[in-house]
């Protein structure tokens, strides 16, 4: 196989082939892999080659493109394959979990809205587009309501899980930041409102630079640059008093970014000529190139180490479901 006829491996898992052509095409190695066309059995639920296609088919695109060769394909398949019946086992086990409890139902309104809003979303409001994915996936009304229940189950069980940890000690914190100072390195940035003023008819290039020095005398006087900005500048950010809000260097032409890393907070340019007007550059704030104080990190270590406490007790979680569950792979 070569990625040139992935789309018909594409088409293979989608189910969208006919027999004829599924035996010309590539083969996914599922059905050799699974010759009885079952991956594994959770409590009394069977996992089968069907249901990991179904997960697997919207991802091939994007393992395609990821893909270097035929070799890194199949070995990114088969990773990909494992994974999806690992989540396949582990929602069997969480929705198991969530039933344990007689006291804890998903409310029927709730699973009513969700179709509805899967209608819109992905059959344009036609119910009857929606019944005929139905039909041709062989599924019944009611069996689709509990699908859509397992998964706003599987959902909240998971989401749970994480928000379980979110109290993390400032030392945790410090130890974080001393240990991954590198990950907080800036570059030299400013917070950056501009005036574009456009060339008029006939005007001169001395005329369009004077028009500029108007305005920046006005700023000098005291006036606001947002202001300003609203009432003379002919740019998208008018409105918004010219808020481009922050830059690095790198992210502006040499003309714009040798003036305006110059500025202090609080400084205006000269006017900046170029062919497409006359550019007043003001520098709300600075930051400078290095290494984040912790004060301006603390709030995004938190976050990070939220996450992964989160994502540390809900792997706990998983694996006391796992070993307390029926589970037998093939």
């Amino acid at each position: 196989m070569t990625l040139r006829r992935s789309a018909t491996l594409t088409l293979i898992l989608c189910g969208l082939l006919s027999p004829v052509l599924r035996a010309q095409a590539p083969d996914d190695g599922l059905d050799l892999r699974f010759a009885n066309g079952i991956a594994a059995i959770v409590e009394d639920k069977v996992i089968t080659v069907d249901d990991i296609r179904r997960e697997i088919s919207p991802l091939i695109p994007q393992l395609q493109r990821e893909a270097r060769n035929e070799a890194d394909f199949n070995r990114r398949l088969e990773q990909l394959q494992d994974s999806i019946i690992q989540d396949l086992i582990d929602r069997v086990l969480i929705i198991k979990e969530f039933r344990k409890d007689e006291k804890k139902q998903i409310p029927m309104g709730f699973i009513d809205r969700r179709i509805a809003d899967i209608q819109a979303e992905q059959f344009d409001n036609d119910r009857s587009k929606f019944l005929a994915y139905l039909r041709a996936r062989g599924t019944t009304l009611r069996e689709y309501r509990r699908e859509v229940e397992e998964d706003i189950i599987y959902g909240y069980m998971r989401q749970q899980q994480r928000k379980s940890q979110s109290i993390v000690s400032p030392v945790r914190i410090e130890t974080f930041y001393e240990e991954n100072k590198d990950r907080f390195y800036q570059e030299d940035s400013v917070h950056l409102r501009l005036i574009q003023l456009n060339r008029n008819a006939g005007e001169t290039e001395l005329q369009h630079y004077t028009r500029g020095m108007e305005v920046i005398n006005r700023f000098h006087a005291g006036e606001k640059f947002e202001d300003l900005a609203k009432e003379y500048s002919q740019d998208s950010r008018r409105t918004r008093g010219g808020d481009w809000g922050w830059q690095k260097r790198s992210d502006l032409k040499k003309e714009f970014s040798e003036p305006l890393f110059t500025l202090k907070a609080g400084e205006v340019s000269n006017p900046v000529m170029t062919p497409e007007g006359c550019f007043i550059l003001f520098a709300e704030e600075r930051k400078y190139a290095g290494i984040q104080p912790i004060d301006e990190v603390r709030d995004e270590i938190e976050r990070i180490l939220i996450q992964q406490m989160g994502r540390q007790s809900e792997d706990r979680w998983l694996e006391r479901l796992r070993r307390n569950g029926y589970v037998k792979h093939y």
